[in-house]
């Protein structure tokens, strides 16, 4: 899947035009905050992480939107993922 998108100033990275850089990331679950189970990918150690489909992205993510479809179960990783913070910025620069 290709997004194309203008690099964006800070200021102006909202939800509307964010890109869902970040949910080509791994995230590994570090606590229960209702992850539906057919978004978690156990490792042979019963590590948990966020699965990831064949495009790479987040199972969660909503292709059409590119909005997140448990937003209000997602990983804590996800909820302290700041938009428009320096990690946000830094991968919209690495993936865009």
């Amino acid at each position: 899947m290709t997004i194309s998108v203008k690099n964006l100033p800070v200021s102006e990275v909202t939800c509307a035009n964010c890109q869902a850089c970040c949910c080509s990331s791994e995230v590994i679950i570090i606590s229960d905050t209702g992850v539906p189970d057919q978004h978690i990918y156990v490792d042979v150690y019963g590590n948990e992480s966020m699965l990831r489909l064949d495009d790479g992205w987040c199972s969660a993510l909503d292709r059409d939107t590119l909005l997140c479809s448990i937003y209000e179960n997602r990983p804590w990783v996800c909820r302290e993922f700041g938009m428009g913070s320096n990690e946000c910025i830094d991968e919209r620069i690495e993936k865009m």
